[in-house]
């Protein structure tokens, strides 16, 4: 037991801020290595334009791969033995698979090592349930929004502070590096993270049918998660041509890559700005109104985008997609909290982190695959349509049962 457990009440804010700090840190760790992959690929041995491609795009899909499939589980066994537990275990092991990668020596080792990190990832879905289960239902939209902005203010620095130290030390030193973020997060979760939490033995634990029966809206709770997987596949549409694109718009200017990162970066900007403020709107009217209103101004901005003709237009668009994309997530999260018992926290939200991954990896098969068959400003109009069909999905499924406000 921690020092910081004991009979005293849970003081739920303080595990939110430490529980963003853990989420920040490691959104940091895993975006530090993201703009060496390709060359660290190259440093294994991988030659050739194609073979290149090919190799870093593997090693980027595999980890949501496999954490797709590992996120059930975990969701489980973070319902029979707590959440912090999964936390800690999250950490840990991320942390150790970084120190690995740094020692890899061919390609094959880091592909099995990247699969690795997705099979023992897991610690954003787990904070999102300690969180969940523990703040007032009249604050789970505020308290969820609040909590995004920690993995996303780590994603926006991670690439950055990864960039400078792979310039001045080198690519393996990085890992290591990462690995120690990550190994203080395991510190700040054991020793400050409380959690009341009540062993529940296998023969307890709800089977799945179980599970299905104690939702309050089974069909509903499905299509928030298929929500959450639309929401990921019109993110990840876009990034494989982004910087491309902008150097299409900006023309022959020397710091493409600059304005690249730049307009790369603003939506999660926007979204750090937007996603308290509309999550303690949608604790006020409701987060079903957020999230309806969120994805039909997504829709609106994401078709102009395949009409910009410069750098500043697309940036100023993707700012605005970025403070809509900033309630999406946390309007799900929500839902599923008001929809779902704390028994079965764990598992819901990580049936829905199984969801998000798979979106992570067929949004930018997706992008890629229009873009080389109908040219880059299709893919805003096909993501456009595809964000509208959830849009018109989500408003059938909510419809069906009105949210109820919750009180304190």
């Amino acid at each position: 037991m921690s020092p910081c457990e004991n009979d005293t009440p849970i003081n739920w804010k303080r595990n939110l801020i430490v529980a963003w700090l853990g989420c920040f840190l490691t959104g940091a760790a895993f975006s530090l290595v993201m703009p060496f992959l390709p060359l660290y690929v190259e440093q294994l041995g991988v030659t050739g334009h194609s073979a290149l491609n090919m190799w870093s795009g593997i090693v980027f899909s595999i980890t949501f791969l496999f954490s797709a499939i590992a996120s059930p589980f975990w969701g489980g066994l973070a319902d029979r033995k707590g959440r912090k537990l999964m936390l800690l275990r999250s950490a840990l092991g991320m942390g150790i698979v970084m120190v690995l990668m740094g020692l890899a020596q061919n390609i094959w080792q880091f592909l099995i090592l990247r699969a690795l990190l997705g099979l023992l990832g897991g610690f954003v879905p787990n904070a999102n349930a300690l969180i969940a289960t523990q703040v007032p239902r009249n604050k789970s939209g505020w308290a969820l929004g609040t909590l995004s902005t920690g993995g996303v203010s780590g994603a926006l620095l991670g690439p950055m502070a990864g960039g400078l130290l792979a310039d001045s030390y080198g690519l393996r030193p990085v890992f290591f590096i990462t690995a120690s973020v990550l190994i203080l997060c395991f510190f700040v979760t054991l020793f400050c993270i409380r959690e009341k939490f009540q062993p529940v033995s296998k023969k307890e634990m709800l089977h799945m049918r179980e599970v299905v029966t104690s939702l309050k809206n089974p069909k509903l709770v499905l299509s928030l998660f298929v929500t959450t997987l639309i929401i990921q596949v019109a993110t990840g549409s876009i990034a494989p041509i982004l910087t491309l694109y902008v150097r299409e718009l900006a023309g022959n200017v020397s710091n493409v890559a600059f304005i690249s990162g730049m307009i790369a970066s603003v939506p999660g900007v926007a979204a750090l700005l937007s996603a308290p403020r509309l999550g303690k709107l949608g604790d006020r009217i409701g987060p079903e109104k957020i999230l309806i209103t969120a994805l039909i101004f997504s829709v609106l901005l994401l078709i102009p985008m395949s009409y910009v003709q410069t750098p500043l237009q697309l940036g100023i668009l993707r700012f605005l997609l970025g403070a809509a994309d900033g309630a999406l997530l946390p309007a799900v999260q929500t839902l599923l909290v008001y929809n779902s018992s704390n028994q079965i926290a764990g598992r819901i939200f990580s049936y829905n982190q199984s969801f998000r991954d798979i979106g992570n990896v067929t949004g930018p098969l997706m992008g890629a695959a229009i873009s080389a068959n109908y040219g880059f400003r299709s893919v805003f109009l096909v993501t456009a349509g595809v964000v509208l069909f959830n849009a018109v999905y989500s408003w059938n499924s909510l419809r069906r049962r009105r949210i109820p406000q919750v009180s304190n």
